[in-house]
């Protein structure tokens, strides 16, 4: 084991820890202010043109929970692969979804945070969107990669399966 191995094996917990927080606050922020409001999450999904209105508002009304759900076992620090996964993607695709309502000149609020629809334009903060939802889906890699960290019930006795010496030497008798 190298120095630099030796460092990132201490401090990794740490970010493992602050990434979750992060990630799953972000996700739990915007379900929650999506959920407060149904009819305007629909019409901010309706609003990127991209689905059919039925699907666009099935969208809406379930994407808040999902966020939630996410959002709480990340901060919790329960199924952090799984969370980190689905976190990941949704913001990857959330940058899709912004880049191509900039493409297409539409003048949208992303909706991330409650509101969209329709802004006057030069209103939009499309690069700011893609790059912070980059950012976001770059923490949800480093996630997936290195789930465990400080003070998640996933490091309890019994939870932590994936990646423990005792698992790997009763796997292979």
């Amino acid at each position: 084991m190298t120095k630099t191995d030796s460092r990132f094996s201490q401090v990794q917990p740490w970010i493992t820890f602050f990434g979750r927080i992060l990630l799953g606050f972000v996700l739990l922020l915007a379900g929650y202010l999506k959920a407060k409001s149904p009819a305007q999450a629909q019409m901010a999904v309706r609003a990127y043109k991209l689905l059919p209105i039925t699907i666009a508002n099935l969208f809406g009304l379930s994407l808040p929970w999902l966020e939630i759900g996410a959002g709480v076992l990340l901060i919790v620090g329960i199924a952090v692969r799984y969370a980190s996964v689905f976190g990941g993607a949704l913001m990857f695709l959330f940058v899709l979804a912004i880049s191509q309502a900039w493409a297409r000149g539409l003048s949208i609020d992303c909706g991330c945070f409650g509101g969209g629809g329709q802004v006057a334009a030069g209103h939009t903060k499309y690069l700011q969107e893609i790059l912070r939802d980059c950012g976001l889906t770059l923490t949800a890699i480093f996630l997936y990669l290195n789930p465990h960290g400080k003070f998640g019930i996933d490091k309890v006795e019994g939870l932590q399966r994936e990646n423990s010496p005792d698992t790997k030497e009763r796997d292979e008798q």
